[in-house]
């Protein structure tokens, strides 16, 4: 378990009752000497990198204009930068550094499978990227300079934005609440809270970590397609109780029970659910970029643990697991939106892989032949990998 998570002196328990998901919470010195795991050249150089997602957002203060900008960027893009109103934001950083990756293992008070990602903005002088809101819980962590974030009311997709921005900008901007965060200070906002950062002074840099709220229809969507692909076509619908009625062209409440009993059958079954649930919510954030790891037998496998190689998860690669029943002794894991079904000894092995730790070292001679099989498909997806240290 991590020993120190990031919430000054409230503890997991009193956040997750108190503030998360209902109000925003400033947390001072959350990260004591906190040394950042990318620096700014660092995050300079993902932003040119073909695979990275990253934006330059900029504010024209004399024409009151936004702009923005897709990456990959060239590297003279950075060197004809104004001095002021301009914002270097990357996607993901976690998928491509093991060390901020690690920082992310900071937060699991949180489920894994709720993490999204670490988006990392650099910023000059007075740059952000104006008011808006975000639907999903942020942790808004300092890392270098100082930055001021201003709180406001809580929003809506009702309320009113700018039409001619190319980022959503919040027009009716009033300040509620004002900080300042240094270094190690960490801000976490709830879903739709209006808020506002930009840099005083050059040299800001913000690591955000989001979680993943998927949309209700998003959700109704993904579980409709995933029931609807394991049906043939011969399970229809059915009315062996039709009752003659006075207008044939009147949809009953009877029918309407048939066809809520029938979506409320595929609801109730908690296997179809659960598994549908858990590689959904373990998807790659950036599927067309996955790619296969290396093929291991058992006895490679064994091989390698002796000689002192640890087993980690790939950076962005989202774990979890269930159980079939509360107390079951079986169950399935899931990575990268793959799944597998455990029992026993694979179920406690899954248990250890979706742990609070991305490392996991490993005694050669303990593991039985079935974790070893998993243990080398999940090698061979590019789940996990073996590293040295």
């Amino acid at each position: 378990m991590i020993d120190q998570y990031p919430l000054g002196e409230l503890s997991a328990e009193q956040f997750l009752a108190e503030y998360w998901q209902k109000k925003p919470l400033l947390i001072r010195q959350a990260i004591a000497d906190f040394v950042p795991p990318v620096s700014a050249d660092e995050l300079a150089g993902l932003a040119c990198e073909e695979e990275v997602e990253s934006r330059l957002v900029q504010f024209n203060a004399e024409q009151d204009s936004w702009s923005l900008e897709h990456g990959p960027f060239p590297e003279e893009r950075f060197a004809n930068l104004p001095e002021s109103h301009w914002t270097l934001l990357v996607q993901a950083v976690d998928h491509w550094s093991p060390e901020a990756a690690d920082l992310m293992q900071r937060f699991s008070f949180i489920p894994n499978w709720r993490v999204d990602d670490l988006m990392i903005s650099y910023a000059a002088d007075q740059g952000g990227v104006g008011p808006h809101y975000d639907n999903y819980d942020v942790f808004l962590l300092q890392a270098e300079g100082v930055r001021r974030w201003e709180i406001g009311a809580i929003c809506d997709e009702t309320s009113p934005r700018r039409e001619d921005a190319p980022v959503m900008i919040l027009p009716e901007w009033v300040a509620e609440e004002t900080f300042d965060l240094q270094p190690g200070d960490m801000l976490y906002l709830p879903p739709q809270v209006a808020h506002n950062g930009y840099a005083l002074g050059d040299g800001c840099m913000t690591y955000s970590i989001g979680f993943r709220a998927p949309a209700h229809n998003e959700i109704l969507r993904s579980f409709s397609d995933f029931i609807g692909e394991q049906l043939g076509r011969e399970i229809r619908y059915s009315d062996k109780d039709l009752a003659l009625q006075a207008n044939p062209g009147e949809i009953t409440p009877a029918a309407l029970d048939r066809v809520a009993e029938t979506l409320h059958n595929y609801l109730q079954d908690r296997e179809q659910l659960s598994r549908w649930f858990g590689e959904y919510m373990t998807d790659p954030k950036y599927p067309e970029l996955k790619e296969e790891g290396e093929t291991l037998s058992p006895a490679e496998l064994a091989e390698c643990l002796e000689e002192g190689y640890l087993l980690r998860r790939n950076e962005g690669a989202r774990f979890a697991f269930v159980r079939n029943t509360d107390n079951s002794t079986s169950g399935r894991l899931f990575a990268e939106g793959n799944s597998y079904p455990v029992d026993g000894d694979t179920l406690a092995l899954a248990e250890q892989l979706c742990g609070d730790q991305r490392s996991l070292a490993l005694n050669a001679d303990e593991i039985t032949n079935t974790q070893s099989s998993l243990l080398c498909t999940l090698i061979q997806t590019g789940s996990l990998y073996l590293s040295e240290e």
